[in-house]
Formats: C-alpha cells, sequence, structure tokens
C-alpha cells in the first residue's frame, strides 16, 4: 500500500468512478535492472565511522521534506547534505537510522501501486513525477537495508531518549517524534552529532576529490561560456550572465551550487551581490562568484574579475595585482600541518602591503596586522577561505579548534579568495579607487607535496586573464556539448 493518501489540488478536475476504474487497469510494471553505486561503499564506511563515535546509541538523520516555494508549487529538492553524505540517496523525505548493532536503515517512500489512484491522480504519483525505485532496486543501488516510510513512527517510538541523538532542524516531524530527554542536554548531544559530522567531512577521499574535480571542471566550461557572450563594446545585463552560466550548471551538473553572484561595476563591491539586475559597462570590472554542483551535490566555488572591455586600466591591474600577490602567497604557504589562521595572516598581511602601497592604509602594515587593529579589513571584510565539499561552506559544525584554530590535513579542499572592495561611498579613499571590486577564488586541494590548484584551468594573473578573454571572444558563442 502506498505511504499516504493521494495529493491533489483544488482546481484539478473530478474523476468519475468509470474513469477511476479504467484508470487502474493494464498497466504493464516493467523491473529495472539496478546495480550498486561504485561510491556504495564510501557512504557505508562514514556511516560506520558515525557510528563508531556513539557506541551503544542510535542517531537518526533526516534529509527533510519538499518546501513550498508558493501556494501548490515546491522548490526543486536539494537533499539534506549529512544525510546524502552518509546514504547517496537523494530524494525526499527519507530517514536514516543507526543502531548499536551496526545495522542500518533507510526509511523511504515506497511506490503506489499501478493499480492504485495514486499512480495517476497524486500529485506525487508516477505518472505527475515519473518511476521511483523500489525498495528493493533502492536497497541494491545504496548498499542499505530499506524499510517504508509508513513504518517509521513506530521506529522512532522505539528510540529511548538519552540513548538517541538526532540531526534537528530537517525535518519536523522526526524532531517532533523523538523527545529530548532533557532539554539542555539533549541539544548538546544533538549538536554533538552534527560537529562529528562536519568534521569526518574534513578529509576528503578519493571519490570526493573526483566529484569536486568534476564540478570545477564544468566550472571552468561555464566561465569559457560567459566570456564567450561578453561584449567588450557594450553593456549586457548581469543576468544574462548568471543565466548563461546556469545553463552550463544544469547541463553538466545539477545546477548552481550557490546563488550566482554577477557584479558589474560597483556592484561587485557587495559581498553577496545575488540580485543581478544591473549592467555591464565597458571600462569597468565585472565580478563573478559562481559554482557548478555536480550530480552527486559536490560543488565548486570559484571568482573571477574580468575587465569588459578586454584590457585592465592601470588602477584596476594595480588592484587586481595585489589581491593575486596576496593569493599566491597563500596557496603557497598550504601545506599539511599549517595553521589554517596563518595561511589567513599569510593572505592577509600582503593585501595590507598593498593598501599601504596604494596610500589608503592610515597606520603601518604591522600597526594594521595587530589583532587588536585589523583597520585593513575595512578594505577586505572576509578571511581568506573557506573548507569546500557536498557544501559550499563545507564542514561549518566542526570545533574551532578542528577547523578555523586547527591546522590543514591532506585530503583538505577549500578556497583560498582574497579580496579588496572599495566601496563608492567610501570617502578615506580616492575617488578613482571607488567602486572597484577584486576577489580571486580557486579551489585547492591539500596534499602532502603542498597545494594543488584545481581550478588552475582559469587564469590567475591579470595578463593572462587578458589574454584568455580575448581567445573567448574569438571562439564565439557558447560550447555546445
Amino acid at each position: 500500500m502506498s505511504d499516504e493518501k493521494p495529493r491533489t489540488e483544488s482546481h484539478d478536475p473530478d474523476y468519475p468512478e468509470q474513469l477511476l476504474e479504467f484508470m487502474r487497469t493494464g498497466w504493464r510494471d516493467d523491473a529495472v535492472p539496478v546495480p550498486e553505486r561504485p561510491q556504495a561503499a564510501h557512504h557505508a564506511r562514514r556511516r560506520a565511522a558515525v557510528s563508531a563515535a556513539f557506541p551503544g546509541e542510535i542517531i537518526v538523520v533526516p534529509t527533510g521534506p519538499e518546501r513550498v516555494r508558493a501556494n501548490d508549487s515546491n522548490y526543486p529538492f536539494r537533499p539534506g547534505s549529512d544525510f546524502a553524505y552518509l546514504t547517496g540517496d537523494y530524494d525526499p523525505g527519507s530517514v536514516l537510522i543507526l543502531h548499536p548493532s551496526g545495522d542500518a536503515v533507510l526509511y523511504t517512500k515506497i511506490r503506489a501501486p499501478r493499480e492504485s489512484d495514486e499512480f495517476f491522480r497524486s500529485r506525487d504519483g508516477e505518472l505527475w513525477v515519473g518511476r521511483r525505485q523500489t525498495l528493493d532496486e533502492k536497497a541494491t543501488e545504496l548498499g542499505i537495508r530499506t524499510a517504508p516510510l509508513s513504518e517509521l513512527t513506530a521506529a522512532l517510538a522505539d528510540c529511548p531518549p538519552g540513548r538517541t541523538r538526532v540531526l534537528r532542524g530537517f525535518d519536523p516531524v522526526v524532531d517532533a517524534a523523538v523527545l529530548p530527554y532533557d532539554t539542555e542536554e539533549a541539544g548538546a548531544r544533538d549538536a554533538e552529532l552534527g560537529r562529528v559530522i562536519s568534521e569526518l567531512k574534513l578529509v576528503k577521499d578519493e571519490w570526493e576529490i573526483a566529484q569536486l574535480r568534476a564540478a570545477i571542471d564544468a566550472t571552468v566550461r561555464g566561465f569559457e561560456d560567459v566570456a564567450r557572450i561578453l561584449p567588450a563594446d557594450r553593456g549586457v545585463s548581469e543576468r544574462l550572465v548568471e543565466g548563461v552560466f546556469g545553463l552550463r550548471a544544469r547541463h553538466d551538473g545539477n545546477g548552481v551550487g550557490y546563488s550566482s553572484i554577477v557584479g558589474a561595476g560597483a556592484n561587485g563591491t557587495i559581498l553577496h551581490w545575488i540580485r543581478n539586475h544591473g549592467t555591464t559597462v565597458p571600462g569597468e570590472l565585472l565580478l563573478m562568484d559562481m559554482g557548478v554542483e555536480g550530480h552527486h551535490l559536490y560543488t565548486a566555488d570559484v571568482t573571477r574579475v574580468v575587465p569588459v572591455s578586454g584590457t585592465f586600466t592601470p588602477l584596476q591591474r594595480q588592484v587586481y595585482d595585489i589581491v593575486y600577490a596576496s593569493q599566491q602567497a597563500g596557496i603557497e604557504f598550504i601545506k599539511p600541518g599549517v595553521a589554517f589562521r596563518d595561511v589567513h595572516l599569510t593572505c592577509m598581511r600582503v593585501l595590507a602591503e598593498g593598501l599601504h602601497a596604494l596610500g589608503v592604509l592610515p597606520v603601518s602594515v604591522d600597526e594594521a596586522m595587530d589583532k587588536d587593529s585589523t583597520l585593513y579589513r575595512r578594505w577586505s571584510l572576509h578571511g581568506f577561505g573557506h573548507m569546500l565539499g557536498i557544501d559550499v561552506h563545507d564542514c561549518a559544525r566542526a570545533r574551532k579548534e578542528k577547523y578555523r584554530e586547527g591546522e590543514l590535513d591532506e585530503g583538505n579542499v577549500l578556497t583560498v579568495e582574497p579580496g579588496l572592495y572599495f566601496q563608492p561611498e567610501d570617502e578615506l579613499v580616492p575617488a578613482e579607487l571607488r567602486g572597484i571590486a577584486v576577489r580571486i577564488e580557486d579551489d585547492v586541494l591539500v596534499t602532502a607535496e603542498g597545494a594543488v590548484v584545481l581550478s588552475d584551468g582559469l587564469p590567475r594573473r591579470s595578463a593572462d586573464v587578458e589574454t584568455w578573454l580575448a581567445a573567448q571572444r574569438e571562439a564565439g558563442g557558447p560550447r555546445l556539448p
């Protein structure tokens, strides 16, 4: 039987009984061969690691339901990152339960029988959304035991308070079903589950690195597509740039990994500019922070700044070269055992030196770098980078001593993205600097030998950016597959 009643809408036409009887018959149900995914073993090892961190306890990890966008239309579903990291399942509403015995069960929505009304009438039915996997098919593909979602309520009722940890905030039904033994203590216990998963994600395995490489390679193609349609002699909408990249992201991956930032001119000084309703201007810069999310949800995160006219002005080049020098210093500093914070300080010192050379820093470089000052941050604002993976800001719940105050380790993947932003309203800088924004961001793998720039398919030096832009424009429109 189906897990729930058919979901219909107020404007749906009525079904006469004769039509219902007719629709319930005559459907062939073909079997679909499903091999086990090669990455299933990686997911199993991750589940085992989570269970080992909490011996004798039950772990509950939901992916969350679909979210309403407006009235009866939903946002495209994107599974919970931690859930996907542990299961490889991308369907909405599912819940993973890890038992102390080592048994893992994935509770998921079952297929409706072909003779049921849900099959053809429900907005969740297969004639509306396509064929679902059977429980056996999903179990085979993911390498995990499956059970109907309708059995979840009973399973959660058997999860004793004090010996159960829940990844909360994803599924209100699960949150309400597993009542905490003590609110304050349970909150800390559940938060520790999120922390452990985040810290497991710090070091990527070979399959994850391959997914990141694929997403980054697609992102390089997306930037090339954009450069090919960017005119040098007239303005175009930031949303044209966003849309062209989004086409590549949707074709080569799951979509964009985050809302694309396309900042023409002074819009580039707004760190999270996602309105993208501006227009490029010849003679100004265009800042683009964009990344493709791959088919298995691992995302790239790359930023490039190009001169719309094709050539940097002397002042634009000076600012760009400062940021490039900062980024290069950070990349060269990266290796296992290096403190995350020291990479930050390495990048920031070069920015501070550049600001001093521009004549805008009101104190010496050493004074600006003092932890009780950091005056340079007026024009840089953010840190040097962040961990990257199945989330664009991956491992966010890891302890500070393991992440921001910890040391880099082989297998970390992180961004290096220093930037300088001179706001158009900033009266402490010369007028000619106002509205200039430069951020250069690349995705870096930490290896035993040091940093490997995974996004090196895109140029970083100012002269190379000009050459690359000219070559893309010469090549013409976006490449078709």
